[in-house]
């Protein structure tokens, strides 16, 4: 009798241990599933969302700090809520500080590590990197050496602002292609350290939080300007596609079809050059961006009234961004100016430059009226920059312009110098008429020509009264 109950109570014992056992593998198979979720990029960039909404919005009042630590928190508080603000405007210094921010909300609050990086960009297996991982990762590391030089500097290194045949086209595009950035990766045989990774991880989370998508990086970069929106099929069209050609739908749910979505150009020396290898992923995202990059200033709402809006961004830069139904899809561009000091000699540079550049020297100092057309990306606003100065340091300057972009003060800030510019209020007209009435000794008109082709002109108008 004795044996058949130990008998029964090593079986009853031997079925608990095996269901424990059990339970512990579904716990441990269980928590490595939700382990694995909670890296990744979507579930980081909620968390930051919600720690930094924490942050902001917490009553420093109710927690009993001291004077001194309560002025403290609050001076933090507040140098947050503006950088958080000033970001979305494109200052890189605000872009800066809100990184360094979710920097550190990640590695010492949210527990990322050198295993768990890896679940949210597969750093260690360069097979499951995608395009724009590797152009971010080729962007990070370029960035320690050259700063906002890295695009220009991997575009020259590697010759990719040239014109090549994509797909059997019959004409060759400028294009930078997956394929060439798959290329360059493989070539710079980078070895990343975790701060590497996170700081990766840190711009892929700020990008879609607070930046300009796919666009962020390159937007900062010491470029022409960046464009999105502008070339592949909208949105409005697939329903038409649906209806007349089910194979061209297919293809476009395959994306051997580029969408609206997928279009990012940038301006470099003079080329405009498709990026087919950055996308904005859906419509939704470039429709984002178009309603944040041209907030600065507050210049009133786009909307399908008022479909479109010029303004500039913290930079400096000028933003024009449109919307449907004026256009047949969101789109945006970024047009950047470099302030350094330009000047003649810098410019021109062909043979028998000395004659050209004697006569625009004499032309200014003679004070007779210039203008200076072309296309667009011909240097116009550069060339105007270098004729500058050789206007006597004597001379006042009054310029009209669509959009601030001269920004000559940063160049000449002695020199007496006063810019007006269009609104929707006053006509760049009545900028003028009151430009008339100050003192100015030289008036400069920037804005585009209302013949039928469109061309941009810049007039020197001496010894306007």
């Amino acid at each position: 009798m004795n044996i058949v109950l130990m008998l029964g109570v090593i079986a009853v014992a031997a079925i608990l241990i095996v269901y424990a056992v059990r339970k512990n593998k579904n716990a441990e198979v269980e928590e490595k599933v939700v382990d694995e979720k909670s890296y990744t990029i979507d579930a980081m960039m909620d968390f930051i969302k919600n720690r930094l909404d924490e942050i902001t919005k917490v009553n420093l009042y109710d927690i009993g700090l001291s004077e001194e630590e309560l002025k403290r928190r609050k001076a933090k508080k507040y140098e947050l809520r503006k950088a958080l603000k000033g970001c979305t405007y494109g200052d890189v210094n605000d872009k800066k500080y809100v990184k360094e921010l979710i920097y550190d909300l990640l590695y010492k609050e949210y527990g990322v590590n050198e295993i768990n990086i890896s679940k949210a960009i597969s750093f260690d297996i360069p097979s499951l990197l995608t395009a724009q991982d590797k152009f971010d990762i080729i962007m990070h590391m370029y960035k320690k050496d050259f700063g906002y030089e890295s695009l220009t500097q991997m575009i020259k290194k590697y010759n990719l602002a040239v014109e090549k045949y994509i797909d059997g086209d019959s004409k060759p595009s400028y294009v930078i292609t997956s394929q060439e950035i798959d290329e360059i990766y493989e070539k710079e045989n980078f070895t990343l350290d975790f701060a590497d990774k996170l700081s990766v991880v840190t711009q892929r989370i700020y990008q879609y939080y607070k930046g300009y998508s796919s666009i962020d990086e390159v937007r900062d970069m010491n470029i022409d300007g960046v464009s999105g929106g502008v070339s592949g099929l909208p949105e409005s069209f697939l329903s038409q596609v649906a209806q007349t050609d089910g194979d061209y739908l297919s293809q476009i749910s395959e994306n051997k079809v580029p969408r609206a979505c997928d279009s990012i150009w940038i301006f470099f020396q003079g080329k405009s050059i498709r990026l087919a290898f950055l996308s904005f992923g859906k419509e939704s995202e470039l429709k984002r961006v178009c309603q944040n990059i041209y907030k600065y200033n507050n210049p009133g709402q786009l909307s399908d009234t008022n479909g479109y809006k010029i303004n500039e961004m913290k930079d400096g830069s000028r933003v024009v961004v449109v919307r449907p139904s004026m256009s047949e899809t969101w789109a945006f561009f970024v047009r950047k100016f470099d302030v350094k000091r330009a000047t003649l000699e810098q410019i021109i540079t062909v043979e028998g430059k000395e004659n050209a550049i004697d006569l625009l020297k004499y032309l200014v100092k003679g004070a007779r009226v210039i203008a200076l057309t072309g296309e667009q990306g011909c240097g116009k606003t550069t060339m105007l920059m270098g004729m500058i100065e050789n206007i006597y340091d004597t001379m006042n300057l009054r310029i009209t312009e669509t959009a601030f972009e001269l920004h000559l003060r940063k160049i000449y800030p002695t020199r007496n110098i006063l810019s007006m510019r269009e609104t929707e209020t006053i006509s760049g007209q009545q900028c003028l008429d009151v430009q008339k009435k100050t003192d100015g000794s030289v008036n400069i008109i920037r804005r585009g020509c209302n013949r039928p082709r469109s061309i941009l002109d810049d007039t020197i108008c001496t010894g306007c009264i």
